[in-house]
């Protein structure tokens, strides 16, 4: 089947099986690593990618549904400076600055729907941004600085960081 469809600002082509999982797509085709495989089974958000700008757990989603749609991934969160730097979007730069990662295996994930759920609501409180991260779990923090690192995040989005 071939597939048009928007990956990380750029247009893409492919001739995939429709029925591939597009975790398995961007890993194994794309050379897209960032997303990981950690339940497979939808309930961890380890592999969460945006859609259309929300989240979704890309091993439940088959690549033949891409068709016509935006797709961002964790290695398109950050944007490159005008001098080739790297510039990390402020989840990213956040979960960085407050150490709100560990093993690194649920940070992808953790970090895309973040940054979703900052777009959508970004007067989120923290109470708030514990029941848009439920689904993505991490077996090596108790989301303490995790938490920390949004609550910054979406401060410095409405232009008022304590960083």
């Amino acid at each position: 089947m071939k597939l048009r469809f928007r990956l990380n600002d750029e247009d893409k082509e492919l001739d995939v099986e429709p029925f591939r999982r597009l975790l398995d797509v961007l890993r194994e085709d794309l050379h897209l690593t960032g997303s990981k495989e950690g339940c497979g089974e939808g309930e961890c958000g380890a592999c969460t990618v945006l859609i259309d700008g929300a989240p979704v757990n890309s091993c439940l989603v088959p690549v033949a549904q891409l068709d016509g749609h935006d797709i961002r991934t964790i290695e398109g969160l950050a944007r490159q400076g005008t001098d080739g730097e790297v510039l990390l979007d402020e989840v990213q730069q956040a979960l960085v600055s407050f150490g709100g990662t560990q093993c690194g295996i649920c940070t992808p994930g953790i970090a895309l729907c973040a940054s979703a759920a900052l777009t959508r609501e970004p007067n989120a409180d923290r109470a708030r941004l514990r029941e848009l991260l439920a689904g993505n779990l991490c077996r090596c923090t108790g989301y303490q600085l995790i938490i920390d690192a949004l609550v910054d995040a979406a401060s410095t989005r409405r232009g008022n960081s304590k960083r």
